[in-house]
């Protein structure tokens, strides 16, 4: 397809922080509760961010939505904890069901005034269309899409925000990416994509 080049100038947000310490939380080597910036995110113990934060990319993909359109960005954990009595994370025991997309929208048309839209049936041709418009798409993703030449054993299950498309790809601002390699606007094309991406997601909009 014929896709012109654009990208939002939309603000970065890591699920966790320490953006920079993110590969060594993915592997285990540090424990997010010794995150030094722990506090920013909000929480009331540092074994509360250490629960939340690998689960929180829905969140951090918000944050970047609220900041692109100049809305104050609440910490990551009250936000956490206000999309919760939204009902879109129901937390029992240790396990998360979340982010519920339908209650989400709700929720973030009634509390900021966006366009929040639960979209099941998300195509990859309309990414073009729904970034030439302004607004930007939260994309189920398998997380491994942080490396693209990967092959995941499923799609879904992690949440990237598109900020832009062009002849060669989307760009996509992972919350759990890779610094200097698929953190911030990182193009992943067209074809990668399609290995990844669940077919499901959130539309948002100003």
């Amino acid at each position: 397809m014929s896709v012109p080049t654009i990208t939002h100038p939309v603000p970065y947000y890591s699920q966790w922080e320490s953006a920079s310490w993110v590969p060594d939380f993915l592997s285990g080597t540090k424990d997010a509760a010794d995150d030094p910036l722990w506090q920013k995110s909000g929480a009331g113990s540092p074994q509360e961010y250490a629960f939340w934060a690998p689960r929180m990319c829905g969140v951090a993909c918000l944050r970047m939505a609220l900041d692109f359109w100049r809305h104050p960005v609440p910490p990551s954990v009250p936000l956490v904890r206000e999309l919760c009595e939204a009902g879109a994370y129901v937390r029992e025991g240790n396990t998360v069901k979340g982010l519920i997309y339908q209650p989400f929208a709700d929720h973030v048309q009634a509390r900021w005034g966006l366009e929040a839209r639960s979209a099941p049936d998300l195509s990859a041709e309309r990414l073009p269309e729904i970034i030439a418009s302004g607004r930007l798409a939260m994309l189920s993703v398998h997380n491994t899409i942080r490396t693209p030449q990967a092959e995941p054993p499923s799609k879904g299950g992690h949440l990237v925000l598109a900020i832009g498309v062009s002849e060669e790809g989307v760009m996509l601002h992972n919350p759990s990416g890779l610094p200097d390699l698929s953190q911030e606007a990182a193009t992943v094309s067209w074809g990668r994509l399609d290995h990844f991406f669940a077919g499901r997601g959130v539309i948002l909009g100003d």
